[in-house]
């Protein structure tokens, strides 16, 4: 392992190591556990995921349609049926 350009002490040797606080590998997996809990929640309330892109969940009944799309660290929701929604909001807040 090499330290980059711009943290080479002048002087200094080569033999220092880094000291993580974290784990790498625990990052990288904490986004998809928590991606695969959520999912579960949301198909819980009724939602089906999207084929095409398992981002994104829909819902359609009778009275109208609501819309979820997880990217990243953002979450959209849109529908036509406001019930639909607030009952996913209550549901997402207890997540």
């Amino acid at each position: 392992m090499e330290q980059p350009p711009e943290f080479v002490a002048q002087g200094e040797s080569f033999e220092m190591v880094c000291h993580l606080h974290k784990s790498l590998h625990g990052l990288k997996q904490s986004t998809r556990a928590w991606f695969g809990k959520f999912s579960n929640v949301v198909q819980q309330f009724g939602m089906t995921r999207c084929e095409a892109d398992h981002s994104v969940f829909y819902q359609h009944s009778s009275v109208g349609c609501v819309y979820l799309i997880a990217y990243v660290d953002d979450i959209v929701l849109t529908e036509s049926d406001n019930h639909g929604i607030s009952q996913l909001k209550h549901i997402c807040h207890h997540f």
